[in-house]
C-alpha cells in the first residue's frame, strides 16, 4: 500500500534526523582522537596532549634537561605544554570546523571564548507547517489564522 504525502515527508524528517546523529557520534569520535605534540629547543622535551590538553606524555629524548637550572627545565616544560595545548585547539578547531553555524569560530569555541548564543539561531529552523502552527495556534481550536492543510489518510 502506497503511503501518504505525509508519510513520507515524516520518513525524510527522519532519516534527516538519523544522519545527523550518525554525524555527530562520528564527530564526538574524531574530537576524542584528537591528540598533539610539541617538541622543546634541542629537542630536551617532548609533550603530547588529548583534546581536552590534558598532558599524556612526557618524553626526554636527550640528556640534555639534566644539565638545565631547574627554573630553566620549569620554564621549558610550562612553554612545551603551552605549545602542544595549542596545537590540540587547532586540531580540534579543524575538526569542528565544517560544524558550527556561519561566523563562528572553532578556536574561540573551544577557548570559551565564543558567543554561545550564536549556536541557535533566533528563530528555529521549522517546515513552514510548523511554523504557522506556532505563529497562529492550533487549527480548530478557536485560533485565528488560516488552517493548516493536512494530507488526506490513506
Amino acid at each position: 500500500m502506497p503511503s501518504s504525502p505525509y508519510d513520507q515527508h515524516i520518513e525524510e524528517l527522519l532519516g534527516a534526523y538519523r544522519r545527523e546523529r550518525a554525524q555527530i557520534g562520528d564527530l564526538q569520535r574524531r574530537m576524542r582522537e584528537v591528540k598533539a605534540s610539541a617538541t622543546a629547543p634541542r629537542q630536551a622535551l617532548k609533550v603530547t596532549v588529548n583534546s581536552q590538553g590534558e598532558v599524556t606524555a612526557i618524553e626526554f629524548p636527550t640528556g640534555a634537561y639534566k644539565r638545565m637550572a631547574p627554573a630553566e627545565l620549569s620554564q621549558m616544560l610550562v612553554s612545551t605544554i603551552q605549545k602542544a595545548r595549542a596545537g590540540a585547539v587547532e586540531e580540534a578547531a579543524e575538526v569542528l570546523s565544517g560544524h558550527l553555524p556561519a561566523g563562528m569560530s572553532a578556536v574561540d569555541l573551544l577557548q570559551g571564548k565564543a558567543d554561545f548564543g550564536g549556536l541557535l539561531p533566533e528563530t528555529p529552523a521549522m517546515a513552514e507547517e510548523v511554523q504557522e502552527y506556532v505563529a497562529n495556534g492550533r487549527p480548530g481550536r478557536g485560533a485565528s489564522g488560516p488552517r493548516i492543510a493536512r494530507p488526506p489518510l490513506a
